[in-house]
């Protein structure tokens, strides 16, 4: 059983069951994705000026790479707001992550640099209610004996998994 559901285990819950369970179980193609890449960059560049308020996180198998411990504040960069939902389920997970170790929590940020908007994200009371069952549907597919089936979306074709999922069609 797999001791910790991620943040990137929460956003493919919300985009695709069939990348989510690839890549848990051991399939990663995210490295040779330029999208992945160029999302990297725009993470790494963006906002320099702030390296000295923002520190890095890793707790529960999470990796928070911008918290501003004084603030309470998550900062979650991304390159497009394509699928924004699973952005902010991922957000949302961070801060609940945060809160269930009694790590004092204000609220999220969801930055998208290359559009120049910022959307603020506020943990929920029916988020909290919600997250437990995300991080339960996560593992019921994580550990399926195969891989779920291949549902066609529109997303597919920018996906690090295209060539996988799609090697065998005509």
């Amino acid at each position: 059983m797999m001791k910790f559901i991620t943040g990137t285990h929460i956003a493919y819950l919300h985009l695709c069951h069939r990348k989510l369970w690839l890549f848990a179980n051991g399939i990663n193609m995210e490295h040779r994705s330029e999208l992945v890449a160029e999302g990297k960059l725009i993470d790494e560049h963006s906002y320099p000026q702030r390296a000295a308020r923002w520190q890095e996180l890793e707790l529960e198998g999470i990796k928070i790479d911008h918290f501003d411990a004084k603030r309470g504040i998550v900062r979650e960069v991304k390159k497009s707001s394509k699928r924004e939902d699973a952005h902010i389920a991922q957000l949302k997970f961070y801060l609940f992550v945060l809160e269930r170790n009694d790590i004092q929590v204000a609220h999220g940020l969801l930055e998208y640099p290359k559009l120049r908007q910022t959307e603020e994200v506020w943990l929920e009371e029916a988020d909290r209610r919600q997250i437990p069952l995300w991080e339960e549907e996560a593992r019921n597919i994580i550990e399926q004996e195969s891989c779920p089936p291949l549902v066609r979306k529109r997303i597919c074709k920018k996906c690090a998994y295209f060539e996988l999922c799609y090697s065998n069609e005509e």
